[in-house]
């Protein structure tokens, strides 16, 4: 019953924090530190389980992109997210090559959310001065790219926050616009990392020491809970601007840092 419990947990926290601007990965360490550590592959598959929340909030945006192909902006929104994604694949391998990994210690999370937190005041000064524009460039595609590449590799970045605020940076300064494309890039984004995690496990012989029913329910409450997060947002955001949540990562990052003390 506690392992149910501790499960049902972490898919509450993953769906809360995978779209927020805060960092699911960040707050997954954290609570791993008290709740146990788990497989990548358990905390990949509950973030595809999130992911799983966008597919159906957005599968009429994602069914018009392939009944209407033939429109030139249904396939330029198209040629941009797979842009964007395999810019991702291709730093994430190279990545891999070099050995980096997410750190399993809180100090770099704590570090990152407030780093994190200075630049979403400062994306929000320059959103302040500009126009609101909605349209997606091959620029903003390339730093949205690279902005995944960044939140895979350190912990408490956020992937949604530096997919967010590079679009914005590259001149995406619609909120809405932004968070969408963030959002739908890290569809096939995450499902390819579960795939590999899962492959892996499998060359190495681990498919049977892993619990699958763990995983299963940490995926659904997952799915469940971003769904009501994503529908949350993208209605706070039509009217509001992303500095609560600096605010909040800059108190977690100090509390975190001075516990640790």
């Amino acid at each position: 019953m506690e392992n149910f419990l501790q499960v049902v947990l972490l898919g509450i926290i993953e769906g809360i924090t995978e779209f927020l601007p805060i960092s699911s990965t960040g707050h997954l360490l954290i609570a791993q530190q008290w709740l146990g550590r788990r497989s990548d592959l358990f905390t990949i598959a509950i973030q595809a389980g999130a992911i799983l929340a966008v597919v159906v909030i957005y599968w009429q945006r994602l069914c018009a992109m392939v009944t209407h192909f033939n429109q030139p902006e249904q396939r330029d929104y198209l040629y941009k997210l797979t842009v964007a994604f395999l810019i991702t694949v291709a730093g994430g391998l190279i990545a891999k090559q070099m050995g980096l990994s997410l750190p399993q210690t809180v100090a770099p999370v704590a570090w990152a959310l407030i780093l994190g937190g200075f630049v979403i005041f400062m994306v929000e000064a320059y959103a302040r001065r500009q126009p609101d524009r909605s349209l997606l460039t091959w620029n903003v595609a390339f730093w949205v790219g690279l902005a995944q590449i960044l939140a895979a590799v350190f912990p408490g970045t956020s992937r949604s926050a530096a997919t967010i605020f590079a679009a914005m940076l590259a001149g995406m300064t619609s909120r809405p616009a932004a968070a969408e494309f963030a959002f739908l890039v890290g569809i096939p984004t995450m499902f390819a990392a579960t795939a590999y995690e899962t492959y892996a496990l499998y060359e190495d012989g681990d498919m049977a020491r892993e619990h699958w029913g763990d995983l299963l329910i940490g995926f659904v409450v997952s799915a469940i809970v971003a769904f009501i997060a994503v529908k949350w947002l993208l209605h706070y955001i039509q009217s509001h601007r992303f500095t609560p949540f600096a605010w909040y990562r800059l108190a977690l990052g100090a509390l975190l840092i001075f516990t640790a003390v």
